[in-house]
């Protein structure tokens, strides 16, 4: 019975595949251009708004499963709350990407959406933190969901500049937690996650290693915003033995190049908000890294961190805080080898 139901879960995902990679080529021929500009990677204008493939997919294919699987109406009303923000943000995302908005416009739809997410009852009531047992957060929790979200979606959205970097980064996240969450009979988690894959696996060929066309800010913002929401799914609703951590384990290779510029930009006196190249990914493509190369070392990073995920769950309680900090190790490495080879080639701004 177990390789029934794993067979038709591949056919299914498989169906969710094909259905985004239909819905990207047809992107392609609408030909909504990304134009060259000196904070761009590309060289060449080439067609946006592939991410309309991955929401697409994730929504009909998570529609479906709310007809017809019974764990997703237990979900209500989170699962409600899920959808509705995502398809919000996706909505005002791919308006952007076709109208090109202030950033301001972007950040309320985000503020809206993580409002939406945070009102149908997603936030952190309680974390049960290595070494110290369960912590109460109280009413501190919907400000900090809120600011995760936002912090996340974002994240997520600055790293796509380079081909195959944010969807690649967000499929192999999806595939550990995935996977994490079926073994721990998180179904909604697992739903979620699956169908976010394989909507993510039709597009990934079409951007790379050569991109025909670029996910967009409606791909970028709302695969940010569902790993966001995942978190805390994954930390607050299944009643399972997951954690809120294992998504920031995840994504620490993203999370940290966006740290790390908001710190240095801020120190520097740099607008925050203002577009530039001074990212730690952008910088080593700057200075000589093959973009391929950028983007299979964030991989890897994922792939390192869904590893430490793995221990993270085996070890005892009194080790989950080390293992937690282990992702930092693979940053603090890449961040000394883009300092010295920025300087090397005489690159002087950042910015």
């Amino acid at each position: 019975m177990a390789s029934v139901a794993i067979l038709r879960h591949l056919a299914f995902a498989i169906l969710v595949a094909l259905f985004s990679a239909g819905i990207v080529r047809a992107m392609i021929a609408v030909r909504v251009m990304d134009t060259p500009e000196a904070r761009k990677a590309h060289t060449r204008p080439t067609p946006k708004g592939g991410g309309v493939g991955v929401v697409l997919a994730f929504l009909v294919g998570i529609a479906f499963l709310y007809r017809y699987a019974e764990f997703a109406r237990l979900a209500d009303p989170y699962f409600r709350g899920v959808i509705a923000a995502s398809a919000a943000i996706a909505i005002v995302s791919f308006l952007d990407d076709l109208y090109d908005w202030p950033f301001t416009v972007k950040l309320s739809a985000q503020v809206l959406a993580a409002a939406v997410a945070v009102g149908s009852g997603l936030y952190v009531t309680e974390y049960r933190a290595p070494m110290f047992g369960y912590i109460p957060v109280g009413w501190l929790g919907v400000p900090l969901t809120a600011i995760w979200l936002l912090f996340t979606t974002n994240a997520m959205n600055f790293i796509d500049g380079l081909n195959g970097l944010a969807s690649g980064v967000a499929l192999i996240a999806c595939l550990f937690l995935g996977g994490i969450a079926a073994w721990h009979g998180a179904w909604f988690v697992y739903a979620a996650c699956f169908l976010l894959a394989a909507g993510l696996t039709g597009f990934l060929p079409f951007n790379f290693p050569r991109a025909r066309i670029f996910m967009g800010d409606v791909g970028s913002q709302f695969c940010g915003f569902m790993l966001a929401v995942l978190a805390v799914v994954a930390g607050r609703i299944e009643g399972v033995p997951l954690s809120f951590l294992l998504v920031p384990m995840l994504l620490f290779g993203v999370l940290y190049d966006v740290a790390f510029t908001l710190v240095r930009r801020a120190r520097d006196g740099e607008a925050v908000t203002k577009p530039h190249r001074g990212h730690l990914y952008q910088m080593a493509h700057r200075s000589g890294v093959p973009a391929w190369a950028v983007t299979l070392v964030h991989w890897g990073f994922v792939a390192f961190g869904g590893v430490c995920c793995l221990v993270f769950i085996a070890v005892p309680w009194t080790l989950k805080a080390w293992v937690a900090v282990l992702p930092l190790v693979p940053q603090l490495g890449w961040t000394w080898f883009v300092v010295r080879r920025a300087r090397a080639v005489g690159l002087g701004r950042w910015g």
